[in-house]
């Protein structure tokens, strides 16, 4: 049997157990990808293993907070690995005033969760009409549009 050797791996293992991962004072991480679909951005948490119950999302202002908690398993049994981290994790966005954070919507399947952010109404590209100028103004007894037609036509 090939063995692969670490010789850090076996001390940050250590760490881990005595320090615990993911403690209030230094949360374990939480992998994200985010993109934009059309009128929406949409961000999505990898958080494999994590009971629904205990996803919590908090929007103040405009910085939304995740957390969750992938709880320590406690009993009598004799542990042969411990990769996975545990305890609480939590990530913190700074969003844009151009999003509506009124209207997230949020969906746990699969171990990953899924945000749905709308681009705000006021941030959405609009038309703006462009109002014509009055040609009641006169000049002379004429209106504009009819000196420049006038003008036209004796030249």
């Amino acid at each position: 049997m090939l063995m692969r050797t670490d010789p850090f791996r076996d001390f940050d293992r250590l760490a881990q157990q005595i320090l615990g991962a993911g403690t209030t004072s230094r949360p374990a991480i939480m992998p994200m990808d985010a993109w934009r679909e059309g009128e929406t951005f949409v961000v999505e948490f990898d958080l494999p293993g994590i009971a629904p119950d205990t996803l919590d999302l908090d929007v103040e202002r405009n910085v939304l907070t995740v957390k969750a908690e992938r709880p320590a398993r406690n009993g009598d049994w004799e542990l042969l690995a411990s990769e996975r981290s545990k305890g609480l994790f939590s990530r913190q966005l700074v969003l844009g005033d151009n999003l509506d954070l009124e209207r997230i919507e949020a969906a746990y399947d699969a171990g990953v969760l899924r945000l749905r952010i709308p681009v705000a109404e006021k941030a959405k590209p609009r038309k703006i009409q462009v109002q014509g100028v009055s040609t009641s103004v006169e000049s002379g007894g004429h209106t504009t549009a009819e000196l420049g037609s006038a003008e036209s036509a004796t030249a």
